[in-house]
């Protein structure tokens, strides 16, 4: 009888462990693609844009498809075109003239599985000859994204570039807001700004106002730091 039981047994953790087994491998996300054109500070001569991208690479295997969104502003809040590619790595979009654009891609495989957007790049498109075109928005030097700085001393350092090649000054905004509203600085003409008698154990975000000296204005993300 004790023979018996014990085989009975065995089965029955045989049957168990082959039952949990028989469930499918998760399936995993596409790799985010890479942007080939445009990158960030491109001036595109046609508004007819060839948007391009190298393709991604899929765990499984998969066939991809591809969401390109473009908009008007770094935060994707206004989303202008909202495009699905199924074949290929590249996709011809009509744009309007002389403004400035932003745009990212992500990859999608057969199962709905998504990658994370790529990095957000701006671009130009090429206007009238006598209109103005804003300045790209302004480029993190340092501190860099969401880090943690020692002491309550920083030096803030971006960088910034104009399609025009018009002289640029830059309104520094810093607070411990997360959309900070505290200028700290008007006008200035260097990329560089010395933050002072910070608080410790404190987020600190700012952003940096681009202005060219025809008017236009192009206002950067808002990047963080934290003092120790």
């Amino acid at each position: 009888m004790k023979k018996h039981t014990y085989i009975y047994l065995v089965f029955a953790l045989l049957l168990v462990y082959s039952c949990g087994n028989d469930e499918e491998p998760e399936n995993m996300a596409p790799s985010i693609p890479t942007k080939i054109f445009p990158l960030s500070n491109t001036l595109c001569v046609d508004n007819a844009i060839n948007f391009q991208w190298n393709a991604a690479q899929d765990p499984e295997g998969d066939a991809l498809t591809y969401r390109i969104q473009i908009a008007d502003n770094s935060n994707f809040q206004s989303v202008i075109e909202n495009v699905t590619v199924s074949n290929g790595t590249a996709r011809i979009i009509t744009l309007e003239k002389g403004l400035s654009f932003f745009w990212r891609i992500k990859a999608i495989d057969a199962n709905n599985a998504e990658s994370e957007y790529s990095e957000v790049s701006q671009f130009l498109t090429e206007g009238d000859p006598e209109r103005n075109h804003l300045p790209f928005i302004p480029e993190l030097i340092s501190p860099s994204m969401d880090s943690e700085i020692s002491g309550t001393n920083t030096i803030l350092r971006w960088s910034a570039s104009d399609a025009d090649e018009d002289p640029l000054t830059y309104d520094v905004y810093l607070d411990t807001n997360i959309d900070p509203t505290t200028k700290v600085s008007d006008n200035q003409t260097s990329t560089i700004y010395e933050a002072t008698n910070l608080v410790a154990n404190t987020t600190y975000y700012f952003k940096i106002l681009v202005k060219d000296n025809n008017g236009g204005t192009t206002v950067g993300q808002v990047w963080s730091f934290s003092t120790n």
